[in-house]
């Protein structure tokens, strides 16, 4: 009778099943186009929190598909991850879709575990910066810079001035700061399970799913459904601690596939704005994307 009884009952109010709350975090990281914010510890917490807190949950998964980013985002996500995992002594599976490159990495490293296809795109564990060398294109066109600063690196980098080698110098220096703390976080996430020669681990490149394994970047090949049934059972349920749309992000998520670009052209956006919908692409293509 009571079995009957409890089968009447929503799922979620059974009480029978193992829960494992899914979390997707996908984008590159700390960026903001026109079309699509990225990835952000503000943009996140509050669904890490909610996945944490999700009654009776047994572990929290995270499926991730990011090629990178702002470093300092995505060691805040990290932390955050890490944070709530030690707080609710609840264990974090991560999953990688096709990609967790640099910054994708770094927070695929607040997993306990890190499971990925075959193909996935995994590692990158490096720091790359960019920019675009403007002044022989205003010179050819007769426009004249001026630029007024108080403070003698205040114009580093500038794309329309000559580049300076002791401003590249300033921030390959910076660079290899961040690199390095990059490193000791992966040595610390990933502890002994690390193969292979530093050199090669640490210097930038990127492996398929299966070749990070043996390295040590990965744990095991599988996907999310299929691992969290066979660990928690088949009836594990699976929510997804996905942001709530509202009445106005549902209108406008109907309307944006067919006039997302339309409206890109329309919208009356900056050089700026479209060099960072560029650049954006830039990083998923890195890896193939």
């Amino acid at each position: 009778m009571i079995g009957r009884l409890r089968e009447l009952l929503p799922e979620r109010l059974r009480g029978d099943r193992s829960v494992v709350p899914v979390v997707r975090l996908s984008g590159v990281i700390g960026a903001v186009t026109p079309l699509r914010q990225g990835l952000t510890l503000l943009g996140v917490s509050r669904l890490l929190q909610r996945a944490f807190d999700t009654k009776g949950a047994k572990a929290v998964a995270l499926s991730i598909n990011s090629p990178g980013g702002s470093p300092v985002q995505s060691h805040q996500i990290y932390v955050r991850i890490r944070q709530l995992a030690n707080e609710k002594k609840l264990p974090v599976l991560v999953f990688v879709e096709d990609v967790a490159a640099s910054g994708g990495y770094m927070i695929a490293c607040a997993g306990d575990e890190i499971i990925c296809d075959p193909s996935s795109i995994v590692g990158s564990i490096g720091v790359v910066g960019g920019s675009f060398g403007f002044g022989g294109l205003i010179e050819k066109l007769g426009i004249e810079r001026r630029l007024y600063t108080s403070g003698k690196n205040k114009a580093m980098l500038d794309p329309f001035l000559p580049e300076n080698p002791d401003d590249v110098a300033r921030l390959k220096s910076l660079q290899s700061e961040i690199h390095a703390m990059f490193i000791d976080l992966v040595k610390r996430s990933r502890g002994a399970k690390l193969k292979g020669d530093e050199d090669e681990l640490f210097s930038g490149a990127y492996w398929t799913g299966q070749t990070s394994i043996a390295l040590g970047l990965s744990d095991a090949i599988g996907d999310l459904r299929s691992v969290l049934r066979a660990r928690f059972g088949e009836k594990v349920r699976m929510p997804l601690i996905a942001p709530s749309a509202g009445w106005l992000g549902g209108l406008l998520g109907r309307r944006q596939g067919a006039d997302a670009m339309a409206g890109f052209a329309a919208s009356g956006l900056s050089a700026e704005d479209f060099i960072s919908a560029l650049e954006t692409r830039a990083v998923w293509s890195r890896f193939g994307f």
